[in-house]
């Protein structure tokens, strides 16, 4: 349980570690959307409710390494009902920035079970490295940081959930493929994200026209296979997340969008 509902909260994201240096991603100014911002989405296996997931956009702005930086949370909880077969309470966040939406740290603090992991990342832009800080779990007191090498303008999860919805789907054609790239834990990612064109979803927020993508995944012990996810973003001005869905060797599983507020647009 702990496997799937963990790695279905990253897909979640749909990060998907979009950087902008990547000629083939066009994309935009941002007026997808600002400060105050929060969706809400309702986590599904099969037709049962197992959790939540809500992104918060600070009612502030913040200043890293003086610039004006949003702060953007994305929390993942179980269901008390699951609670006692696999309990999650996650906290995904970072600073992003808001001219650039270049993100300048990034932080993870996962309960999961009786794993726990707090991290600090602290993105150098200019010189393409992000500094990682874990929390010792028993001392209370972060270690030794270390120094990776990433990708130019990469994201945290964070980061890519954000800069997704700064994507121009009007100048990709049905069936193009995005070059996908970024950062997580230790390691540099890369992906492809396939335009699948426009579609209808219903949801409990009514009918929304939609884009869909679908991400190319690679061989794991999770998703079934490389065309296992697919999701859809709204058609519209604010660019939201509405749907994901998943096959995975378990079983059918999703988020969907179930109320929003402080919407830009």
């Amino acid at each position: 349980m702990k496997k799937w509902f963990a790695g279905f909260l990253v897909i979640a994201a749909l990060s998907n570690f979009l950087s902008s240096n990547q000629k083939d991603v066009p994309v935009t100014r941002n007026i997808s959307y600002s400060a105050g911002e929060e969706l809400e989405y309702r986590v599904h296996l099969a037709f049962f409710t197992v959790g939540r997931g809500i992104t918060r956009i600070d009612n502030k702005f913040h200043q890293i390494n003086s610039r004006t930086c949003y702060k953007i949370d994305a929390f993942g909880k179980t269901s008390d009902w699951i609670s006692w077969v696999a309990k999650f309470d996650d906290n995904w966040g970072a600073y992003i920035d808001t001219a650039t939406q270049s993100t300048h740290v990034a932080y993870r603090k996962l309960k999961e079970g009786t794993y726990r992991r707090d991290e600090l990342v602290y993105f150098d832009q200019e010189k393409n490295k992000a500094e990682v800080k874990v929390k010792n779990a028993e001392t209370g007191v972060y270690e030794d940081p270390k120094v990776y090498d990433v990708p130019k303008n990469a994201k945290d999860l964070v980061g890519g959930f954000m800069f997704l919805r700064l994507i121009d789907f009007s100048r990709v054609n049905k069936g193009d493929t995005l070059t996908i790239s970024g950062f997580l834990e230790n390691a540099s990612y890369n992906l492809r994200i396939i335009y699948m064109g426009k579609e209808v979803v219903n949801t409990k927020v009514g009918k929304i026209q939609c884009l869909r993508i679908r991400p190319i995944m690679p061989a794991n012990s999770l998703f079934d296979g490389e065309n296992s996810i697919a999701c859809w973003i709204s058609d519209d001005l604010n660019k939201i997340p509405i749907k994901v869905q998943a096959k995975m060797f378990i079983g059918s599983a999703g988020l969907e969008l179930v109320s929003f507020r402080g919407l830009r647009n």
